[in-house]
């Protein structure tokens, strides 16, 4: 006999569609009901799991922090880097790899920041607090590295990957290569 299947909880199925589609489209394209659509739930059903639209984008930014951020990019640069500083200069083999996906999403932290437009709002608190988990993994490597000023370098570092990012979204393919170029002179300089 197959093995049976349970089917996927309907929270899951509502997070794994928001997902699809905030990542791709924005939290502003996207209505409730193509969500809805995705997931194949009943309105009452997507309420039951998350109140607003609000709670639903938070959802997904914090999925996006354990996909995107933990799971690919601290994960891949310490696969890839023997040092802390290699580790630094591997985000940007990262970045090239995701840069050349025809699934290239951009930052959806960055994205769904500039959607929101308000930093006092729950969601522009939730994207401005997933991005310095982001700086906090730059402060920790930097630290681990022992070069000065690891919160400035960090903010340095971090302008980097995400000046990367927008000029990947703009088609230069070769943009995380040259930020790890930048990124060499600015280790250079934060050296002590």
């Amino acid at each position: 006999m197959g093995e049976v299947q349970t089917p996927t909880p309907a929270r899951e199925r509502i997070l794994e569609s928001a997902y699809e589609l905030f990542s791709r489209r924005g939290i502003r394209g996207v209505g409730i009901d193509k969500v809805i659509e995705g997931a194949a739930v009943a309105k009452t059903t997507l309420y039951q799991h998350f109140a607003s639209k609000d709670d639903l984008v938070i959802a997904f930014l914090d999925r996006r922090e354990q996909v995107w951020t933990r799971g690919r990019v601290e994960a891949g640069a310490r696969e890839r880097g023997a040092t802390p500083e290699e580790q630094l200069l591997a985000i940007f083999d990262v970045f090239d790899d995701w840069f050349r996906e025809e699934a290239f999403d951009g930052c959806s932290f960055i994205n769904v920041l500039l959607e929101t437009a308000d930093l006092g709002h729950p969601v522009g608190e939730a994207s401005a607090a997933h991005l310095e988990t982001i700086r906090g993994i730059l402060r920790g490597l930097a630290e681990e590295a022992g070069l000065r000023d690891p919160e400035g370098f960090a903010r340095k570092w971090h302008i980097l990957m995400k000046g990367s990012i927008v000029s990947a979204g703009e088609g230069d393919l070769d943009a995380a290569k040259r930020a790890q170029d930048m990124g060499r002179l600015l280790l250079a300089d934060y050296r002590r």
